[in-house]
Formats: structure tokens, C-alpha cells, sequence
């Protein structure tokens, strides 16, 4: 496998609002601006503009051995997600949790497509959370939660993008938190571009990934197939 990166960097931003041109948008288009300034290329979906259907009751996402065969535009966003170097979930706080667009996908696509062979592993991630006040640091850390369980990696990068708007205008009117997301934005890049200059010189991934997911039974710290 040839590991040179003759491609700029990508980074991949998911929308989660159901507010077009609100705060949630205005955020995640700012951090394509930073990106782009970085030389980097910046992609982005908004998830009310796709058919994410929601988990089923048919109960057998933790024995099937195939992703989820329910058909809608899970599968396409996720080659997306795969051919990133970086993701960032951009979302709002409603009724004090996830907003139900980014809920439905996290659930969807974990369980159904991404736990089988942990396809983000070692992609660099990035969470920014829009709110009027309160629980956007719940928010926040399961959106953590979630990229840690996907064995991506999260730079430290001082106050976490916390966006908060009370007024009726939608905009980013907080310094604080306009810098934290900027600091971000730029750490990101910085470990992608890291990771992109060892990876070449290795001419391997730089953190291993022959650990395919957490059914495989570990044995002095290297995975021994079941099957």
C-alpha cells in the first residue's frame, strides 16, 4: 500500500441542524473558511439534507456480520467520512441533549456501519456545539465519546468550541468561544498534517490497525481472530 499523500488534506464537516443559515450552519461554515486558509480542502453535509433513516426494531446489530441493510444515505455519507482526514460534528442542544438529526446518524451509523472494522480510526476529530445556555457541555462530551469509541483522535486545543447565541439573531457573537473553535480548527490540521508527514515516512499508519473492532479477542496486545 503506497501511504504518500500527493492530495491536500481533507477535512469533513456533518452538520446536524435542522436550521438552515442558523448557528449551527454559521459555525461549521466558519470552520471551512479556517481550514481552506490552512490550504487544506474543507467538505460538509448539512443531515437534513439527507434520508438517515433511524434504527429498526429488528434487533440484530450486535450478532449480524454485515452492515445495516436498511437502505437510505447512511452508506454514502459514510465512504465520505473514510476518504477524510479529519471530521468534524457540528450540532445543537435541544431539550438539554443531541439535537435528533446528529442522535439518529451517531446511532445509525456506529452500530450499523462504522463498529465493524472501525473505518475513522486514527482520523483526527473535532466537535463544535451551538446552544442558547444550558447542556452544551453534556452535548459536547458524547460527541467525545463517540470519536474516542471510533478510535479517532482528539488534539487538545485549550476551551472546548462551545458556541453560545442567546439572542434571536444567529451569528457567533462570543469571542471566547469564536477563538476556541479557531484554535480548534487549527490543531486539527496541524495533527492531520503530522500524521500525513510520519505516515509517509513509515510507510505505515502511524498507530496500528490490524485491532479491527472490540469483538476480536486480544492477546498480549495483538488481535487473534475468532473465525
Amino acid at each position: 500500500m503506497d501511504f504518500a499523500h500527493t492530495e491536500r488534506p481533507l477535512i469533513f464537516g456533518i452538520g446536524g441542524s435542522e436550521r438552515p443559515a442558523g448557528n449551527t450552519d454559521i459555525a461549521l461554515a466558519t470552520a471551512g473558511e479556517l481550514v481552506r486558509s490552512r490550504g487544506a480542502r474543507f467538505d460538509s453535509i448539512q443531515l437534513r439534507d439527507f434520508d438517515i433513516s433511524p434504527c429498526s426494531p429488528c434487533g440484530d446489530c450486535n450478532s449480524r456480520t454485515l452492515p445495516c441493510a436498511i437502505g437510505d444515505d447512511t452508506p454514502a455519507i459514510v465512504e465520505r467520512m473514510k476518504r477524510a482526514d479529519g471530521i468534524i460534528y457540528a450540532t445543537p442542544v435541544h431539550g438539554f441533549g443531541l439535537a435528533h438529526l446528529m442522535q439518529i446518524f451517531i446511532e445509525h451509523v456506529g452500530v450499523g456501519h462504522l463498529r465493524f472494522e472501525r473505518p475513522l480510526a486514527n482520523k483526527v476529530g473535532g466537535v463544535i456545539i451551538t446552544s442558547r445556555r444550558y447542556s452544551d457541555s453534556n452535548v459536547y462530551h458524547q460527541l467525545v465519546d463517540n470519536i474516542l469509541l471510533n478510535r479517532m483522535i482528539l488534539v487538545g486545543s485549550g476551551f472546548p468550541a462551545l458556541m453560545r447565541n442567546a439572542s434571536a439573531v444567529p451569528g457567533m457573537f462570543d469571542t471566547e468561544s469564536n477563538d476556541a473553535l479557531e484554535r480548534m480548527v487549527h490543531r486539527m490540521v496541524d495533527m492531520v498534517e503530522l500524521l500525513r508527514e510520519r505516515t509517509a515516512e513509515r510507510g505505515e499508519p502511524v498507530l496500528p490497525t490490524v485491532d479491527v473492532n472490540e469483538r476480536v479477542v486480544r492477546r498480549r496486545g495483538h488481535p487473534v481472530r475468532t473465525t
